[in-house]
């Protein structure tokens, strides 16, 4: 018999993307406010709707498009906090776009940026969750967009802005188009990740690896087909964002027991959990361990050793990491 993962095991979320965080029912009652039609974003049950990946990618700049005002990111905020919170998530980086929070225009960036600072300030002070932000710009935007999230990034960059990534399709444009925006933000002192072999394959890591030399990869889970570079990524201890139940729903991989993340783990690679987009494939953290203590007789303790592994990863300051530390390993 397997043994039961505690729902309320302190966990490290890594990888999550504030907007596809967003519950439905909050952008339902947003559009409503705004006035903005979001048909055929939702299926009957009031879930968000979509097939294919660019069908995802078409769904996800729609939910979007009520997020207006910086107040209505400072919401988004508290309400997907509130959630990680009650997935017993105690530190978390999110992705933050100037793409979505004004338009790349850095005043109004810095708006958005400090009403989502402060709706995590308010939410650690009221559940104890930390929370960091990654901008991120989005690679099929092209790299003139880029290179203007990348000086938003080294504008605000400090305690609570603490990354650079790059999200989206990872076909679209050339490795050399976006490397510009990631030598900026090295040089304001930001972690660097980026989305990379998810749909473009292997390759796609060791690109964003040679190219733009990111420490974490978004994802990743496709290394798998090249054992060469399985042994690189344990070797260098790139440390891998994985988001399986974000692989299941997009029909990358067939069934837990057919994801990656064991065999990479087994040989070495530091693989972190986390769930990408939660509303949008049904999932939470916790139905993500059981899961994967199912398929794979995973144990709490292979998942206590994952978080560490996660908070060590983490770009936040070494004290707050120190803190994050102590608090996984308090006992129950």
């Amino acid at each position: 018999m397997r043994e039961r993962i505690d729902p309320d095991l302190p966990k490290v979320e890594l990888h999550l993307h504030l907007e596809g965080a967003a519950p439905p029912a909050f952008i339902r009652s947003l559009a409503r406010e705004h006035h903005v039609d979001i048909d055929g974003v939702f299926d009957a049950a009031g879930h968000y709707r979509f097939g294919s990946f660019a069908e995802f990618l078409r769904v996800y700049d729609a939910v979007c498009l009520p997020l207006r005002q910086p107040r209505d990111f400072h919401r988004l905020a508290r309400a997907v906090l509130e959630a990680r919170a009650d997935d017993a998530v105690i530190y978390t980086e999110v992705f933050l776009s100037p793409d979505f929070c004004g338009g790349g225009d850095l005043a109004s960036w810095r708006d958005h940026c400090a009403a989502i600072a402060e709706a995590a300030a308010e939410a650690q002070a009221d559940s104890g969750i930390v929370m960091r932000g990654i901008v991120t710009a989005i690679r099929h935007r092209g790299p003139e967009a880029a290179r203007q999230v990348a000086r938003c990034a080294a504008e605000t960059a400090g305690d609570f802005i603490v990354g650079f990534g790059l999200a989206g399709d990872e076909n679209a444009g050339s490795a050399r188009d976006f490397t510009w925006a990631f030598d900026c933000a090295r040089e304001a002192g930001l972690g660097l990740t980026a989305h990379a072999g998810e749909w473009a394959g292997a390759e796609s890591v060791r690109t964003a690896l040679d190219a733009w030399r990111v420490s974490r990869i978004g994802h990743g889970v496709r290394a798998i087909e090249d054992p060469s570079l399985v042994e690189y990524l344990a070797e260098h201890d790139i440390v891998l964002e994985v988001c399986p139940g974000s692989n299941l729903a997009l029909g990358l991989f067939p069934s837990m027991p057919h994801h990656p993340v064991a065999r990479l783990r087994d040989a070495g690679v530091r693989v972190t959990l986390s769930t990408d987009d939660p509303p949008f494939f049904r999932t939470s953290l916790r139905s993500e361990y059981d899961a994967l203590a199912q398929a794979f007789g995973w144990t709490e303790a292979d998942f206590r050793a994952i978080n560490a592994d996660a908070t060590r990863a983490a770009f936040c300051d070494a004290a707050t990491r120190d803190r994050i530390l102590t608090r996984l390993e308090a006992p129950a």
